[in-house]
């Protein structure tokens, strides 16, 4: 960080002192330039701390920038001597506003007595007062704003998003089921409990998050996004995330899913959650798997109907060895948003094995019949559970309810951790 060198401080000091000699001795006219150069120096080496780390490539160097937070884009850093010229002179307007009579006084009454008009402080404390309000600028300009949405996003804003959202998905259809899975994973770290996790703070962006088990590959999902955002710099990170699980359920034919505005993304990574908290597919057995579930969802306010619901996501996508150890679809229709999860998972026979013509990490099931086609786990503790089972019985022969459950589910999920939100009309 740049300093301010002795010199600079001597000579300003010293001429400072002679301008306004009412103001008192240079001892402590350099305690105040002292003093502003060691708070911004602690100022600047801790800000810098609290910039969001989104995925980049290693390859890229970003620019050194602060967040503004929901409101808009990112602000330069000022130097240090910026921030000590601020403090100094808004500390000298205050000095001359306060000092004592003198035979200043003498002048401003004769200025009166002849017509002119001299302010209170005089002509060298409105140069002063000058100086207070840049100095005020200032340092707007180089301490960042709290990370609250300055104004609510207009409809406007929110179509210019989703159009933007919508053509990644339209020009690669594969990338809607990942969106998905990101809104989903930016959401389950939520606890009913603590109160913490949860989208709110769209603290999945930074790396400390994306390192998470449950989060394996999902960095590309955040990096697909990054344009869009700097497209859309009104729309918060968290914002947007769980905005792109929506539009990409609508696009890949999936039921339209309520979404509010107003998350207000974390700038800082101390707000993520331990890792743990996103479901296990595979944890021993069926009971321990049916458990799992109940535990992980019920932390997050769910019951058994919205669970199972939820689990018809799984209609899209499909799962990768390099990823989660797992390997294969669990439909013929991956990106298309459909019952098909519930139908088949219903009517087929199930056994362990990878599907044909690949090599798995982990336990898993595929159909007998044709070896295609899988199913994790903990899809399977769906049918061994019988609470669970009369939900895929009921979502395999209706779609139109399956449709429905799910749609408010996946609302009530994207909303865990956030407060203050609202409709964009």
């Amino acid at each position: 960080h740049e300093r301010l060198e002795d010199v600079w401080i001597k000579r300003a000091a010293a001429r400072l002192n002679s301008s306004i000699g009412e103001v008192g001795s240079i001892v402590p006219m350099a305690m105040i330039m002292g003093g502003a150069t060691v708070g911004s120096s602690l100022a600047f080496s801790v800000l810098p701390l609290r910039a969001p780390a989104h995925a980049i490539p290693a390859s890229h160097k970003p620019p050194q920038f602060l967040a503004s937070g929901a409101s808009g884009g990112s602000r330069p850093v000022a130097s240090v001597a910026a921030v000590a010229s601020a403090v100094v002179a808004a500390a000298l307007s205050a000095a001359a506003a306060k000092r004592p009579a003198t035979p200043r006084v003498r002048v401003r009454r004769a200025a009166a007595v002849s017509g002119e008009e001299v302010g209170a402080m005089g002509r060298r404390g409105s140069v002063l007062a000058g100086c207070a309000a840049s100095a005020i600028t200032g340092l707007e300009l180089v301490w960042p704003k709290p990370a609250a949405a300055a104004e609510k996003l207009t409809k406007q804003a929110v179509e210019k998003a989703k159009a933007d959202l919508e053509q990644i998905i339209k020009a690669d259809p594969n990338k809607g089921p990942t969106l998905v899975r990101l809104a989903w994973h930016s959401c389950g770290s939520y606890d009913k409990v603590s109160k913490t996790g949860g989208s709110g703070p769209g603290t999945i962006r930074f790396k400390e998050e994306l390192a998470h088990g449950g989060n394996a590959g999902l960095d590309k999902a955040v990096a697909w996004l990054e344009p869009v955002k700097q497209s859309n710099p009104s729309v918060s990170y968290a914002d947007l995330y769980t905005l792109a699980g929506v539009v990409a359920i609508k696009a890949l034919g999936g039921p339209d899913v309520p979404w509010r505005a107003g998350r207000v993304d974390s700038m800082t990574p101390s707000d993520v959650t331990p890792d743990g908290r996103l479901p296990n597919a595979y944890n021993g057995s069926a009971p321990k798997d049916v458990s799992h579930l109940r535990d992980v969802f019920g932390r997050m306010g769910f019951n058994d109907q919205e669970i199972v619901a939820l689990s018809g996501a799984h209609a899209l996508g499909r799962c990768h060895a390099d990823a989660s150890g797992f390997v294969g679809p669990w439909t013929p229709t991956p990106t298309t948003f459909n019952n098909l999860y519930f139908k088949l998972l219903k009517n087929s026979t199930w056994e362990e094995g990878c599907i044909k013509g690949e090599t798995c990490k982990n336990p898993q099931y595929r159909d007998a019949a044709s070896q295609q086609f899988m199913m994790l786990p903990t899809d399977i503790a769906l049918l061994k559970d019988d609470s669970f089972k009369k939900y895929v019985d009921l979502y395999a022969d209706d779609q139109k309810v399956f449709f429905q459950d799910f749609s408010k589910a996946f609302s009530t999920l994207l909303e865990l951790g956030t407060k203050n939100l609202y409709a964009v009309v």
